[in-house]
């Protein structure tokens, strides 16, 4: 796997494809982008999270070329935060997941000055909470009633991963 910048023209066709429905989206991005999703919104969206948390957007890829994540990591002095993180239907259930959330971690600390990066899970996402214990993030708080989706309460996990040294 080789995890690089974001590249608009080559990812985001992909990364349409992997946002099978509404609900998937709400669970990716709690709706801070419309759905269905364009390039024209998430290039400006992806823009606008640069400048207020200077959030760098990346793509991982098979040594072939093909996406099969994507994650934005946002650095800044005191927290690090992992997030949009969503993998490839193709790849999930493989161990694909854990792999490039252990290389968003590593790079995360590389970048940063803290020893620690968080990130927020809904509770009804059980496969990507699993993913991210898998990973190393330990679960810190949980807060009831933080989304609504149609008929649906979710929960929202903050987990984090702290560095060994």
């Amino acid at each position: 796997m080789i995890i690089r910048p974001y590249i608009p023209n080559k990812d985001f066709d992909a990364i349409k494809r992997w946002i099978t429905d509404e609900r998937t989206h709400a669970m990716w991005c709690a709706f801070r982008m419309p759905y269905p999703l364009t390039r024209e919104v998430f290039d400006e969206f992806l823009e606008v999270e640069k400048a207020k948390y200077n959030n760098a957007a990346y793509t991982a890829e098979t040594d072939e070329g093909k996406p099969i994540g994507f994650y934005c990591l946002s650095t800044g002095e005191s927290e690090c935060m992992l997030k949009f993180v969503v993998i490839s239907p193709e790849v999930r259930g493989k161990g694909i997941g854990r792999t490039m959330i252990t290389s968003a971690v590593k790079l995360g600390f590389e970048a940063a000055q803290t020893n620690t990066i968080g990130l927020c899970v809904f509770d009804c996402n059980e496969a990507a909470r699993k993913c991210y214990i898998n990973a190393g993030f330990k679960e810190v708080s949980h807060t009831d009633d933080a989304f609504h989706f149609k008929n649906e309460v979710w929960g929202r996990i903050y987990m984090t991963h702290t560095r060994v040294n």
